[in-house]
């Protein structure tokens, strides 16, 4: 018998528990975009060059992408009523930490003897740059545990067909805290200064934790979810006596969809990283916007950004209810996520900054639908004990790329002051993901695909 349909589910608490990861994944974004806005004006007060901003971009990747790999890990092991609200105390720390940079001289240096490893000679940095480079390596280690944890978090609290819908809505706050991010920020940073700015965001993660230890608890045990609800939370999901399988760190590797999904996340996931560090500058070099045209237009962006991960999440649901199976409609998505993406190629060409903001705007709502159904292909075909564990490691080889592909688009940028290789290379990456995902998981099953004997 077919699940019953969403409007007609007995009770809605569950989608108060996808609100808390909303904006716990807002406060994500908005304390890691920062930076981003404030890249011209950082960089103008603090005497940063193209490669220094690169490094200070790189460095957050880098240890995202050890705190996604040992964050999903940790949400696995603690379970996300305790795992989630650690690592945003710690993220909102690590973020008001930026501030503290202020108290660094601009004109001060720092030698770092690299002889060791090869180098001609001492890697000569600004203290500052080193100083944001310690903040975001912070940073990035605790807001690694942030999407492992939701991501777990829907599997546990939502049916099959309602996960890449639920994963849509909380991923949607990546987009209203980066919309939030370009209109609020350079009103704080224009009447308080950029240290302050940092100690604000900063401290938002203390209401988060409070609404967090008054809301969540575990579904079977929750006082406000009545029993109907809990019953069709649970339709479609595994069996018990398979959930119940141990899946160790490296015998992920045996799984099929593991390989499939560290492909997609190699290719395709650092293409956020560009929107995330460079929209902004994009912006600015192109057609010489100031920075309140910037972040007008970057809240644009990222407001068709939250539309596409919605919309991608409901397509994927919609045609499951229409009786398409999961192979079809995860697959059918996924490929209209990805043709979307290919004129996103054309945007350092555009003739005005709406046409661009238009081009790049189809391109990160693309992204995001692709992410939210993506994200939900693992809890399609890997045990619940391995979800978390499994997104942190897809996270991981994403983040090191990214970390990579920073150093890359800094060099790009220095020595070309151009996008268009950059948004060249970037916009066949999602169709070149897919084929891999097809050529490895021909078929998407609900329950969780066996690992490969060989």
């Amino acid at each position: 018998m077919s699940a019953t349909p969403a409007s007609l589910a007995p009770g809605r608490f569950r989608w108060t528990i996808c609100g808390l990861l909303f904006c716990s994944v807002a406060l994500n974004y908005i304390d890691r975009n920062i930076i981003g806005i404030l890249k011209q004006p950082l960089s103008d007060e603090l005497r940063w060059s193209e490669t220094d901003y690169a490094h200070i971009a790189s460095a957050f990747q880098m240890a995202y992408a050890f705190g996604y790999l040992f964050g999903g890990r940790a949400v696995d092991r603690l379970g996300v009523k305790r795992g989630l609200p650690w690592f945003v105390a710690l993220w909102s720390l690590a973020a008001a930490g930026h501030g503290l940079v202020s108290l660094l001289a601009p004109e001060l240096k720092v030698n770092i003897d690299l002889t060791w490893l090869g180098a001609s000679a001492p890697w000569v940095l600004p203290a500052t740059v080193l100083g944001f480079m310690s903040a975001r390596v912070a940073l990035g280690l605790t807001e690694g545990g942030n999407f492992p944890a939701a991501i777990k978090t829907v599997a546990e609290w939502f049916p099959v067909k309602e996960r890449a819908l639920a994963t849509g809505v909380f991923n949607a706050g990546t987009n209203v805290g980066a919309i939030l991010c370009p209109i609020v920020v350079p009103w704080i940073y224009s009447h308080l200064g950029w240290a302050t700015t940092f100690y604000i965001t900063g401290a938002l993660g203390v209401v988060w934790l409070a609404l967090w230890g008054w809301l969540y608890e575990a579904p079977e045990i929750h006082p406000r979810l009545s029993a109907a609800e809990l019953d069709y939370i649970r339709s479609g999901v595994v069996p018990v006596e398979e959930a119940k399988v141990r899946v160790s760190w490296f015998s992920l590797l045996r799984y099929r969809a593991v390989w499939a999904y560290l492909a997609a996340s190699v290719l395709a996931g650092p293409v956020w990283g560009i929107y995330m560090f460079y929209f902004p500058d994009f912006m600015h070099k192109t057609f010489k916007l100031e920075l309140a045209e910037v972040g007008k237009w970057t809240a644009v962006f990222y407001f068709f950004a939250s539309v596409g991960g919605v919309t991608g999440g409901w397509l994927a649901g919609r045609l499951l209810n229409l009786g398409w199976s999961v192979n079809k409609a995860r697959k059918t998505t996924l490929l209209i996520c990805a043709a979307a993406v290919v004129p996103i190629c054309l945007a350092p060409h555009a003739p005005s900054a709406l046409v661009a903001v238009l081009i790049v705007g189809l391109a990160g709502s693309a992204h995001q639908g692709w992410s939210a159904n993506l994200f939900s292909v693992v809890s399609d075909t890997m045990p619940k004990q391995a979800i978390s564990s499994t997104v942190g490691l897809g996270g991981f080889v994403c983040f090191m790329t990214g970390a990579v592909v920073a150093e890359i688009i800094g060099l790009v940028l220095q020595k070309t002051g151009s996008y268009s290789l950059i948004f060249a290379a970037a916009s066949l990456l999602y169709l070149v993901s897919l084929g891999i995902v097809q050529a490895l998981v021909p078929r998407i099953g609900v329950a969780p695909a066996r690992p490969d004997p060989n």
